[in-house]
């Protein structure tokens, strides 16, 4: 049988009420009554009804979390800023996985919303109008994580990702190469794919460097498609001397499938990408990238909840978009041409 509420006041001879200011903490019970009550507790073994509390309080200290794929560890990096900061103020998260497809990310943000979260997060992946539309029926907080929507409308954490493509591929230039391709995104999602795509196009334009539609190429940010993508490149009269790969994941299989075809990293072909993974600097030989701070714009995007949620701040317009700075990772994958 359950242990209800009622069974704890009988057996610690008090009021309902008095075992409900216990449990809630509240300062006006006497230490000898609060001690009698936490003993019938510990005795009956009572956990307190969270649907109940949350019903009476309006609040369920619950955070939704949408994540794109909880298989890629730069996400995970990014829910363990979450995850501390949501600890640090007393909240417990939901993690739900959406494998990147839209349907399911629409499903998903339902149910949380229904589950009566008191904020919500959604973490990478390009931000559709069916996205906003869901979003928009939320009468909760919401902020968007290492992403952005087309108007701003909803608060967010992320960074200039146009801008660390620029400078990564800048400093292929910076190192003398010319011939330059590109291991992209799809175009369709606005930060790791087009942002990226563009960042790339205008390093070169700034340089004076013609854009080559050869030169790009599209792949899905895993490392298997860096592997199978890369092989391209290598069939080319005028092989490219360096890579820019959209992902670090994408980088590595490119690495490995030059390495495994006699072609010497950075030596023959330099590659430099954008995460900062923690396997960039475990491969040999180690992989410069630009660093994305996964942890802080979790915690970051967190910490601005919690202020939305507790009304620390009017509304979300004064935090409209938070930028958080990258910075690239010198290691040894880009050679001097």
């Amino acid at each position: 049988m359950t242990v209800t509420i009622y069974d704890v006041a009988r057996e610690a001879g008090v009021s309902m009420a008095t075992v409900s200011r216990v449990v809630n903490n509240n300062p006006n019970v006497k230490p000898q009554t609060r001690k009698k009550v936490f003993e019938a507790i510990e005795r009956l073994g009572y956990r307190p009804n969270a649907v109940a509390r949350g019903l009476a309080s309006k609040k369920t200290t619950t955070v939704g979390v949408v994540i794109p794929d909880i298989s890629n560890t730069i996400f995970s990096e990014l829910a363990r800023g979450i995850e501390d900061i949501a600890n640090m103020y007393h909240y417990n998260i939901i993690l739900c996985n959406a494998d990147k497809k839209k349907d399911k990310e629409i499903r998903v943000i339902n149910t949380l919303l229904e589950k009566q979260v008191d904020g919500l997060l959604f973490m990478g992946g390009a931000v559709t109008d069916e996205h906003l539309q869901a979003f928009k029926t939320s009468s909760v907080p919401i902020v968007l994580c290492a992403t952005t929507d087309d108007n701003d409308a909803f608060a967010s954490v992320d960074i200039n990702h146009e801008q660390a493509a620029f400078d990564a591929v800048n400093l292929l230039i910076q190192n003398g190469h010319r011939n330059i391709a590109m291991i992209s995104g799809t175009l369709q999602d606005p930060a790791n794919g087009f942002a990226r795509h563009q960042g790339y196009k205008k390093a070169l334009e700034a340089a004076g460097i013609p854009f080559r539609e050869d030169y790009v190429r599209v792949g899905n940010y895993r490392y298997e498609s860096g592997l199978e993508v890369s092989k391209y490149f290598l069939e080319l009269a005028d092989r490219p001397t360096a890579i820019f790969a959209a992902t670090d994941e994408m980088a590595i299989g490119a690495m490995h499938t030059l390495l495994d075809n006699g072609v010497r990293v950075p030596e023959d072909i330099s590659i430099i990408s954008v995460d900062n993974i923690r396997m960039a600097s475990m491969v040999r030989p180690q992989l410069t990238t630009v660093a994305m701070p996964m942890y802080d714009i979790g915690a970051v995007s967190m910490r601005l909840l919690t202020k939305l949620m507790n009304k620390e701040t009017k509304d979300a317009s004064e935090l409209m978009q938070v930028i958080l700075p990258h910075e690239i990772i010198h290691r040894n994958s880009v050679a001097h041409l």
